[in-house]
């Protein structure tokens, strides 16, 4: 399904994209950031919480040095109350998905994962590497609410394409 160098440019790209837009975010207004622009999750601030809320779970699942949260996706949007916070914290969480990523083998994503869902209220087991591949495709499409929303602000939201990924990242 996937292999060590897919996970480790999907990492990069996921880095990538986040340093792009905390300086957008970090230069609005509170106001800006919390209003509900009609987003599942409603406003960019509550969107780009809950995709760090995930990253976060999904990295404990990965990897035992990252601790779960003790929050549910109810309370995954308001984890962080500025655009500042958030980034120092979603900053931090890029770089260990990096190194993760970097660390991941072949044989890595072979076998089964398991974990008990809150959401859906029992034990969950798949593959590994289907896992992997709903973590970046989480990422992917919040990022794209988000990209939608700052869109729709009228600002220009940077470049997501993944064949622009620079090699240097």
């Amino acid at each position: 399904m996937i292999d060590p160098g897919y996970v480790r440019m999907m990492a990069r790209y996921n880095s990538w994209q986040n340093s792009q837009l905390m300086p957008l975010l970090q230069d609005m207004t509170l106001e800006d950031l919390t209003l509900d622009r009609g987003a599942y999750f409603g406003g960019l601030l509550s969107t780009a919480n809950h995709l760090l809320w995930g990253d976060t779970l999904w990295m404990s699942r990965f990897d035992p040095s990252v601790m779960p949260l003790a929050a549910g996706i109810p309370e995954s949007t308001g984890m962080h109350p500025t655009a500042g916070a958030w980034a120092a914290d979603r900053f931090r969480m890029d770089g260990k998905i990096r190194f993760w990523a970097d660390g991941v083998r072949r044989v890595c994503l072979k076998g089964d994962i398991t974990w008990y869902s809150g959401a859906m209220g029992r034990e969950v087991t798949c593959p590994v590497a289907k896992a992997i591949v709903h973590f970046f495709n989480h990422q992917t499409h919040h990022r794209g609410q988000i990209h939608a929303m700052i869109t729709g602000m009228g600002i220009k939201a940077p470049v997501s394409d993944l064949f622009y990924l620079p090699e240097d990242i």
